[in-house]
């Protein structure tokens, strides 16, 4: 093919990604490799593509690339999960957008709608994971309602059940009154909001006693108040009582005492309990059982009444007695008007607290008894954690150990269902007497009501099936079994092969109800944890350090960037700012970086590609081939080492430097002929092969630029199937540290005499010449030809004495002259050379500082200590030439 003048993502994006599809290069099914299998976290059937799903995903398949190019049989299983709160609300937006009320219609009516909203929008996210290009193998695409993942997760719940694992039972739970069901505790986000605190008068009661003597004497007694101080005054009709700490000098008056709420004049009792912090608001606190867990628990000691004030939609119901039908929140404000009008409102105040907020529809948490089914976490929780603290499941990074293990050894039991009709509807049917049944189908449920009943004249008309679903996590902790049908067939040939998975990609702020329940059910189900590896992403954030959200209108949509910056641009964009485990401080700069290496790739191909070959010539750049092989060999092994760790960020980066500095800015520069001149056929081969590798260790990272360029005619004609996707990456052959470092100090020295040039302002086509006093041995002759050529130098000559009247500079322990036709400022060479020594004292004291350290000494390795020993001896040498040099210059 002709190369274009500049890459185009768009076109090379869309042909590639056709091409791969085609070949089944995605697809995976069970051989004689090794599998290397990733599940998908399955994003909500609601969602879109945002900042979160491009850095997850981004790693994932450069993970996948990888293992396929390292010939194992790279499984990624992608799909969607049904989010019962989410879909549930979109459904219930689009019922009213065509006029339809949710409570006009039956769970089958209903359900119809929940399936046509999602086989209309379920799909887009996965479509838009394409266009970054995520090599899923979509034949095996699961949503979490498919039938065979719905029949699992009934098992599951028998399963548990039989077990005595699940059971039903009030308690109190989280609800959220805009989705109208509860929620996990791990679903509630826990935000600091600006709020009123209300200081409130409740009158005291007169004792029975008191008030007979006083109407005999005819005396009137003075009423009394105490002061309770609270953030939800539309609570009021709900307390039990008001309790106050035994130890309280100041209200040991009111013991045995009652008190009236303040406008609906119930009486409630004042109770002793040393749960009262005595030291905030007035130490007086109202017990309001049904609306705080922590009331409620006092309330079961204390034998509290409890009193619901509150509908399922936060509004105030009849056991409220006063604005019935009124939203909670409009009922504080008109609460705090009457009680003002009453004369009870002592004062308000400004108050900051931490609230409760649904994850999903960012709804205030409202503490609510129900009656609900949990699921005991116990037991479950142990093997679990064991699998963490023992390393067959690894967190990454490790930092995240200490806040799983506080979460297991701290569980509670999991509120699994939710008031919903979108999901799994629960297996649980009840008889006429009240009682239940667990089964999987009602015809099941029938034959095991007559056995509990010994009644054998029930009929399916008597039985109930329970109207709540099960949360969603309560299917999505199945997901590495069940993508792979391991609950349908336990023994079947993809659960035998890809189970256990190999690495899970996911968010920190997920680690505890979906990554550990995952550990839980594997366990529970397969006897081994479902993944080895859990790489946690941190959040994605905007360069001031907030998070990305709509609301905040900081968040690029990643199509747009994707249209911008190309597929490839954006995914280095994403990595070069991602350290496993932390907040990455997204700007569009990095993808426009990584837009920008795209384009130095294909300029570079073009450069080489432009070449005209020689085949008479010889070959003058056997140092620089040697050195650049011997550099990729360097660098193969320091990207293996952080993939091993999975520090893919200083993976790519090691890719950057090996392709933007050592092979574009030093080799190409190194072997290129003048110009207009060609070039010797030993030395565009071996360059042809170098691109050609550094095509392979570029495709996890950027697969459409290099798949585009890997098929151009430069390589030979390709078979349909020879592809960068499935090409082998390159081994990692022999290093030779030696030419390493001798190219390290030959770099010191071309860039010194261009700093020369740049200082003194000489043009860079005007050669200078270059004396050498060659201290440390090193052959200078052999890289002559790479000086002369990168520097410019006219005469290149090896001294055994110093070069009065010349600028000098020191690399490694050698020393270098440039004669330049002006003469040294004296002035100015010495103010360099006293910089030049300020820094290598400094260098010198903090290598010493080391090296005088007895624990450095005692606990580092051999080869460590060598290095720093070695840097003492090279810095002591430079000094000892700089203080010759500055005394030449006192001369």
């Amino acid at each position: 093919m002709s190369i274009s003048k500049t890459y185009l993502p768009k076109e090379t994006e869309e042909k590639w990604y056709s091409y791969w599809l085609k070949h089944d290069f995605f697809k995976s099914v069970p051989d004689e490799r090794e599998p290397y299998t990733i599940v998908i976290p399955p994003p909500n059937v609601t969602g879109v593509l945002h900042m979160g799903h491009m850095l997850n995903n981004t790693i994932q398949d450069v993970l996948v690339r990888r293992a396929r190019m390292k010939g194992k049989n790279a499984c990624w299983v992608p799909g969607t999960d049904h989010a019962s709160i989410a879909t549930e609300a979109k459904v219930v937006a689009m019922l009213k957008e065509r006029g339809i009320n949710k409570k006009d219609l039956t769970r089958p009516e209903f359900l119809a709608y929940a399936w046509e909203w999602k086989e209309k929008y379920g799909g887009i996210i996965l479509e838009q994971l394409k266009k970054l290009g995520a090599s899923c193998d979509w034949d095996r695409t699961r949503f979490t309602m498919d039938e065979d993942l719905s029949e699992a997760v009934i098992d599951t719940f028998i399963h548990l059940y039989k077990k005595g694992w699940i059971y039903r039972g009030i308690r109190m739970i989280n609800w959220d009154p805009q989705g109208k069901t509860a929620v996990s505790d791990e679903e509630v986000i826990r935000k600091e909001v600006n709020q009123k605190l209300y200081y409130i008068n409740y009158e005291v009661a007169q004792s029975e006693e008191r008030g007979a003597d006083e109407n005999a004497t005819g005396n009137s007694a003075p009423r009394t108040f105490l002061t309770i101080a609270t953030t939800r005054p539309e609570t009021i009709m709900a307390d039990a009582a008001i309790c106050i700490n035994p130890n309280d000098e100041r209200y040991l008056h009111l013991h045995g005492k009652k008190v009236f709420i303040p406008l609906i004049n119930r009486e409630i009792p004042v109770i002793l309990d040393e749960y009262v912090t005595m030291d905030f608001g007035t130490g007086c606190l109202k017990v309001t059982p049904a609306h705080d867990l922590n009331d409620y628990e006092l309330g079961q000691k204390h034998n509290l009444p409890v009193i619901d004030i509150l509908n399922d939609d936060g509004t105030l119901n009849e056991k409220a007695e006063i604005l019935v039908g009124v939203d909670r929140f409009t009922a504080r404000k008109k609460i705090a008007v009457l009680l003002e009008e009453a004369g009870v409102l002592a004062k308000v105040e400004d108050y900051k607290s931490q609230i409760g907020f649904s994850e999903r529809t960012d709804a205030v948490i409202e503490p609510k008894l129900s009656m609900q089914w949990f699921c005991k976490m116990a037991e479950m929780a142990k093997p679990a954690l064991d699998y963490v603290l023992n390393g067959e499941v690894n967190l990454i990074p490790d930092k995240f150990v200490n806040t799983y293990r506080h979460w297991m050894e701290n569980v509670r039991d999991w509120n699994i269902s939710r008031q919903l009709w979108w999901g799994q509807q629960i297996p649980a049917w009840y008889l006429p007497n009240g009682e239940f049944v667990i089964a999987k189908n009602i015809d099941e449920a029938l034959v095991e009501a007559k056995l509990k009943t010994q009644n054998q004249e029930l009929t399916t008309a008597d039985l109930r099936q329970d109207e709540d679903v099960v949360d969603t996590w309560f299917s999505s902790w199945l997901w590495p079994i069940s993508v792979f049908d391991g609950f349908k067939d336990p023994d079947n040939a993809d659960i035998n092969y890809y189970y256990p998975t190999n690495d899970l990609v996911t968010a920190p702020e997920i680690l505890f109800f979906w990554v550990a329940r995952m550990i839980m059910a594997g366990h529970e189900f397969r006897g081994k944890a479902p993944f080895t590896n859990v790489y946690l992403t941190g959040i994605v954030r905007d360069k001031l350090g907030r998070k990305m959200s709509k609301s905040l209108g900081n968040s690029p949509d990643p199509l747009d960037l994707i249209e911008k910056y190309g597929a490839d641009g954006v995914r280095v964009g994403m990595l070069l700012c991602s350290p496993a485990g932390n907040d990455l401080m997204f700007d569009e700069s990095y993808c426009e970086q990584g837009r920008n290496f795209a384009n130095k790739i294909w300029n570079a191909f073009k450069l080489i590609k432009g070449w005209e070959v020689d085949e008479s010539l010889a070959n003058p750049n056997q140092i620089a081939i040697e050195w650049f092989g011997n550099r990729f060999n360097q660098a193969l092994t320091e990207i293996e080492a952080d993939f091993a760790q999975y520090k893919l960020s200083e993976a790519l980066m090691a890719t950057y430097k090996l392709v933007w500095d050592d092979f574009c800015a030093w080799y190409l520069e190194m072997i290129k002929p003048a110009y207009q001149h060609p070039i010797d056929k030993a030395t565009y081969d071996i360059t042809i092969q170098y691109f050609e590798n550094i095509l392979k260790v570029l495709h996890p990272f950027m697969p459409f630029l290099s798949e585009e360029l890997w098929h151009d005619e430069l390589f030979g004609k390709r078979a349909e199937k020879d592809c960068c996707i499935v090409a082998q990456l390159p081994n990692i052959g022999e290093i030779n540290a030696q030419i390493l470092n001798h190219l390290e100090i030959v770099k010191i020295i071309i860039a010194q005499i261009r700093n020369i040039r740049n200082t003194k302002q000489i043009s860079p086509k005007e050669s200078l010449d270059l004396a050498v006093k060659a201290n440390s041995g090193l052959p200078y002759q052999q890289y002559e030809p790479i000086i002369t050529k990168l520097a410019n130098i006219g005469t290149f000559s090896l001294v055994n004495d110093k070069l009065n009247g010349a600028i000098n500079f020191i690399a490694s322990t050698d020393e270098f002259y440039v004669p330049l036709s002006e003469n040294v400022d004296p002035v100015a060479e010495r103010a360099r050379l006293e910089k030049e020594k300020e820094y290598l004292l400094g260098f010198l004291k903090s290598v010493n500082a080391k090296l005088n350290n007895e624990r450095f000494m005692a606990n580092a390795k051999p080869e460590v200590i060598d290095i720093e020993q070695k840097k003492r001896a090279d810095a002591e040498a430079k000094l000892a030439i700089l203080e010759e040099n500055l005394t030449a210059l006192a001369d």
